[in-house]
């Protein structure tokens, strides 16, 4: 099981191929990168690039953990 600092670190399109809800996630938050055909950005650039306030960044990021806790 991968933890929230491996995801983080993941490109974007590696994560969501490997835990989908991710994608869900960051849609959910207006984050389209589920669309990009090239997806190399890792994902906390791709959150951090949209200049959320950081309690919605925060927000995500606990969804990402939780998802991934559940994902065992």
């Amino acid at each position: 099981m991968a933890s929230l600092k491996d995801i983080e670190n993941m490109a974007v399109k590696d994560a969501i191929g490997r835990y989908p809800k991710v994608g869900a996630i960051l849609d959910k938050h207006k984050i389209g990168c589920t669309k990009c055909k090239v997806g190399i950005c890792k994902v906390k650039d791709v959150v951090r690039i949209h200049h959320l306030p950081k309690q919605q960044e925060k927000r995500i990021y606990d969804e990402i953990d939780r998802e991934l806790k559940g994902a065992g």
